[in-house]
């Protein structure tokens, strides 16, 4: 296959919010179409309304315009594969029923759900792989005619040459082969008619060209089915990677309950983009010289000759907080004020009067404080509102009464914050009291802890005479 022929596509179903196991799919497909220049495809799975969440898949666009996973085909954007909403493609699985149906594959199952379930149970009782037993390939045209014309429901099957077996080519497995014997005729319709998944996804693979198929390790008994389809019209199977789960720390497949779940979780929790591409694109696979890489980098990187065969990833909120802290250091002042602005308007209204200038000045010194963006608000309350300093806080604090003194004496001159510490530091020097002890006091009074920016970044931040009114008013105390 030539490089330009590479198409991927990210197919989510928008039956719920966007996890993060999806945006590692979708990633990985982006990814792989960057670095091949190849297309990326964005294909909605909708053919069950009565569990869509996200109709049009609003929320899942607007998440992958947030991430920047621009996708060159899809809905809104188009293409030469339209539509690409599965709820609008029915004729097309229509004709693919009749395809299948006019080789001999198909075939009609009338088996209500509650004999299929007491078939299952005696099997198990049996100690016998569930299976369908093919009772309907065994009903005549006539019993078939008239179960039609009293409109009894059906699925149709696909017959399985359980002789046969069938590989597949996976990037990270390499070939894996699938024994029919141990897989049912599996059904491509619902009852009321509806097309199942795995018929679906295989049409609109063979109909878009998809080239490569990335998707999760939860998939890949799905693949078998699709081998089937393909190998029954003899079309060229896509190369397939099956992915390693994202898995909580317990080893179990990421929930709900699970903070970061979702891309929503992580975007209100103040958590950039750039830091959740990047954290995703290096667990579980890659051998990357640096870990903070932009996404453009990132593609060129990666490795999809050598891919991790592991079953799972653990998601490791840690290292995502340590790399969201390395981002919010590296992104833009602008792009930081950006983010930023509208949590201090919403924490602090009074902060909608302050220039952008101003603002983004004060994100610039207290960024190194910030491992999510809402820290933005916590580390600048001091600006908003005067910490209120009490005399435990004083009391656990090394030599106050000397530093005190100390600070009387160069108080005069912290209209110049330069000035002002270069005396100070001398007088500590003179008096032999710790620097330490001294800028302790000295945070304490200007915010309320003891431990944050540099002094003279507090002064610049509040001003000399908010400063001064702050200190005097703590070491008269």
């Amino acid at each position: 296959m030539n490089i330009s022929d590479i198409r991927v596509r990210f197919a989510p179903s928008p039956t719920g919010l966007m996890h993060l196991g999806s945006v590692r799919t979708a990633l990985m497909n982006y990814l792989f179409a960057q670095q091949k220049n190849g297309t990326f495809i964005l294909r909605i799975e909708d053919t069950d309304p009565n569990r869509d969440f996200d109709p049009q898949a609003k929320n899942i666009i607007n998440d992958l315009t947030w991430l920047s996973l621009t996708y060159t085909e899809g809905p809104i954007v188009g293409g030469p594969y339209a539509p690409y909403y599965q709820s609008e493609r029915i004729s097309i699985y229509q004709e693919y029923i009749e395809t299948l149906h006019t080789k001999n594959i198909l075939y009609r199952c009338f088996c209500t759900a509650e004999e299929l379930e007491l078939k299952r149970r005696r099997q198990i009782a049996m100690k016998l792989p569930p299976r369908y037993d093919r009772t309907c390939t065994k009903l005549s045209p006539e019993i078939i005619a008239d179960h039609l014309a009293q409109q009894h429901p059906f699925i149709w099957r696909i017959k399985l040459d359980h002789s046969k077996q069938i590989t597949i080519t996976d990037l990270a497995h390499g070939t894996i082969t699938f024994d029919f014997k141990h897989f049912s005729d599996f059904p491509i319709t619902r009852q009321d008619g509806s097309f199942t998944f795995i018929f679906a996804n295989f049409v609109d693979d063979v109909t878009m060209r998809i080239s490569h198929v990335v998707r999760g390790e939860d998939h890949l008994t799905n693949t078998a089915s699709q081998a089937a389809l393909y190998d029954a019209l003899g079309i060229s199977q896509p190369i397939f990677w099956h992915m390693p789960i994202l898995c909580s720390r317990d080893g179990k497949k990421m929930s709900k309950r699970d903070f970061g779940f979702s891309v929503k979780d992580l975007k209100d929790g103040g958590y950039l983009p750039e830091a959740i591409l990047n954290y995703l694109a290096i667990i579980g696979g890659g051998n990357f010289k640096q870990e903070i890489m932009p996404l453009n980098e990132i593609a060129q990187a990666f490795d999809f000759a050598h891919i991790s065969t592991t079953g799972r990833v653990t998601y490791d909120l840690e290292k995502l907080q340590w790399m969201n802290h390395k981002w919010i250091d590296l992104i833009t002042p602008d792009k930081l004020l950006a983010y930023c602005r509208p949590l201090l308007q919403h924490t602090f209204p009074q902060s909608v009067q302050l220039k952008d200038a101003v603002i983004s000045h004060m994100l610039q010194i207290i960024k190194p404080g910030m491992v999510t963006l809402l820290d933005c608000t916590k580390e600048l309350a001091f600006y908003f509102n005067e910490p209120v300093i009490t005399a435990e806080q004083l009391q656990a604090l090394e030599q106050v009464e000397q530093s005190k003194q100390v600070i009387v004496r160069s108080i005069n001159f912290l209209s110049d914050s330069h000035l002002f510490m270069k005396t100070i530091k001398e007088e500590a020097q003179k008096e032999q009291i710790p620097l330490k002890s001294l800028f302790q006091l000295l945070r304490l009074a200007l915010m309320g802890a003891t431990k944050g920016p540099a002094i003279n970044e507090l002064i610049d931040i509040l001003g000399h005479q908010e400063a001064i009114k702050r200190i005097e008013k703590v070491i008269s105390e």
